[in-house]
């Protein structure tokens, strides 16, 4: 995550070893500045783990002003002498435990809060920090990066893997999920949209309105909260009791793609309908989505994703595949969350396997057809590398990730057969729920409810750096129109377009 200051095996075992030293002698000592990480080693912070974000904002769209003081609730994992906390916005007080700390930033780093407690935590205590801060978001670099979205109707903060930094202190890394409730106060006029459910819109001064909203059901990675707020459109119902929200940008009718952005985000609760019959229930307490104008991505927020207008310009495009991408991530990704970033097969490949179940059950290309022609044409029509082993990548945002994923659980439907397939998913989904997984603890879970030793497909489908013998489908190859290549084509392209201008930055 912190690009700029990737750390070496070598100065990390020391930093690792300085920490431990310290926790054996009995004496406090900092926490680690990162987690160690594969692919961002200063993501995250140790020493404690976070159980609950409470975060207060304030925020003035017409200047891009906020405002905000988060509360932390978090249990030392050894004596804490002084943690760190991932934030870049001007912090001008905190406390641990209600009394006053020191604090300051990293000098080679502005999204590295160091806090130093007035006492030492104790390993095993839960503490409680509050940070209080204000700056102009769209204005703050991280390793060179403005991932703050602000335009004249709407601003947006969503990104993978970091967009916390941008409005609250975190542990940002997946491993450390936690409970958040976020409330945001703007101008009446406007609208505030985040996670969860809402539960009341307050007036705690005259001409603003303060938006409450509880995400605290289910446990969340820290880059999957967002903000939306601005002119929107809101459509309030129920899906299957659980309250829905979904949200437009209202620049989205000047462009002239609203009522397409409507229509696509509409079939969403088709879409995680289907989803439940081969994923299980789905793992959260609401539902919905937010459509936003001038935005190169979509992103799987926990029970409401977010979609870029370049979803809805393009007439050849067809919406939904997206739609069920994102929405296949509820259970994969966000329910299920990796461990570290080098298990992202686990899901983006998930996630693209959905799209051609989808693409099974509304009539158009079978899944068999999309894994052979992805077989197929990966090199030469879909900018693959099949020297990019899945489980353990250069880039974590590859198309190898994405397509020789889905390919690799296309494999492993043929190798099982469709009952003990979809056995292993729902299965899987269930026992991950709110918590952590490896490629390990997956490839254990799929032997384990086959009762199949498995290593010759995931031994040829993700880690190995060659192009497989043969397709997913062995020797039943379908046949490939170009009706299938011309639909796989635009699937593809939009998996590009997103790693390029949105997630390929980092």
């Amino acid at each position: 995550m912190k690009l700029s200051r990737k750390l070496g095996a070598g100065a990390l075992a020391v930093t690792i070893a300085a920490v431990l030293t310290g926790m054996a002698s009995g004496q406090s000592s900092p926490g680690s500045p990162g987690l160690g990480d594969p692919y961002y080693p200063f993501a995250g912070n140790g020493g404690y783990d976070v159980a609950d974000y409470g975060i207060d904002l304030s925020y003035q769209p017409a200047t891009d002003e906020l405002a905000g003081r988060t509360r932390i609730t978090a249990k030392a994992s050894q004596d804490l002498s002084q943690f760190n906390l991932d934030f870049a916005l001007k912090v001008s007080s905190v406390t641990v435990n209600g009394t006053p700390a020191g604090f300051g930033k990293d000098p080679n780093d502005n999204s590295e809060l160091i806090v130093t407690p007035s006492t030492p935590v104790d390993k095993d205590q839960t503490f409680v920090v509050e940070v209080s801060y204000a700056d102009v978001p769209s204005t703050v670099p991280v390793d060179g990066l403005y991932l703050w979205s602000w335009k004249s109707t709407r601003t947006v903060s969503t990104n993978q893997p970091r967009s916390a930094e941008w409005w609250y202190p975190a542990n940002d890394h997946p491993s450390d999920k936690a409970r958040y409730k976020i409330s945001i106060e703007v101008p009446d006029g406007n609208a505030a949209i985040s996670n969860g459910v809402l539960r009341s819109r307050t007036q705690d001064r005259p001409g603003w309105t303060r938006w409450h909203w509880d995400a605290s059901a289910n446990p969340m990675a820290s880059y999957l909260p967002f903000l939306v707020m601005g002119k929107l459109e809101i459509e309030q119902g129920t899906y299957h009791g659980l309250p829905s929200v979904r949200a437009y940008d209202t620049a989205l009718k000047e462009s002239g793609v609203l009522d397409k952005a409507k229509e696509n985000l509409r079939r969403s609760d088709e879409i995680t309908d289907f989803f439940t019959t081969r994923f299980g229930p789905y793992p959260f307490e609401a539902t919905g989505g937010v459509a936003v104008s001038e935005l190169n991505l979509a992103l799987e927020n926990q029970t409401r994703s977010v979609y870029g207008d370049f979803l809805w310009k393009d007439p050849a495009q067809e919406p939904t595949w997206l739609v069920a991408h994102e929405q296949a991530h509820q259970w994969f990704g966000d329910s299920v969350s990796i461990a570290n970033w080098q298990h992202m097969w686990l899901s983006e490949g998930f996630a693209t396997y959905a799209e051609w179940l989808w693409s099974e059950q509304r009539g158009a290309a079978t899944a068999d057809q999309l894994a052979e022609a992805s077989y197929r044409d990966f090199v030469t029509v879909h900018k693959g590398d099949w020297a990019t082993v899945v489980s353990n990548p250069k880039r974590i945002f590859n198309i190898a990730v994405y397509q020789r994923g889905a390919m690799a659980l296309h494999a492993l439907r043929k190798a099982t057969g469709d009952v003990a397939f979809f056995t292993i998913l729902e299965s899987y989904a269930q026992k991950y729920k709110n918590k952590n997984a490896t490629t390990a603890d997956f490839v254990a879970h799929a032997e384990w409810v086959s009762q199949q030793q498995l290593d010759h497909v995931f031994d040829t489908w993700i880690h190995s750096a060659v192009k497989p013998p043969t397709s997913p489908n062995g020797a039943d190859a379908p046949l490939i129109t170009e009706g299938v290549e011309r639909q796989l084509a635009q699937m593809n392209a939009t998996h590009h377009r997103l790693i390029d201008a949105g997630h390929g930055q980092h």
